[in-house]
């Protein structure tokens, strides 16, 4: 995945978490269909930022940013700096 498929991918879920609210707060949904999708979103987004991140430190230190790779949710989620 290039950058602009990174980046389109993360507006993409931004726009599906407004719509889970959306639908929560008209009633199509319910809150545990809301919060587990919600959840979803939020592994995928921090996997999606992670690799943002890592293609960008790599074209600033002259690497090949297509060697940078999605790391599994329990990696980017158990990050501690």
């Amino acid at each position: 995945m290039d950058e602009q498929q990174i980046l389109g991918r993360i507006t993409a879920m931004v726009d599906e978490e407004r719509a889970l609210r959306d639908a929560l707060a008209s009633g199509r949904i319910d809150s545990d269909t809301e919060h587990r999708r919600l959840g979803d979103i939020e592994q995928e987004l921090d996997q999606c930022w992670d690799l943002l991140r890592r293609r960008r430190a790599k074209t600033e230190f002259g690497e090949n940013p297509d060697e940078a790779t999605v790391r599994p949710v329990s990696q980017v989620e158990n990050y501690q700096g």
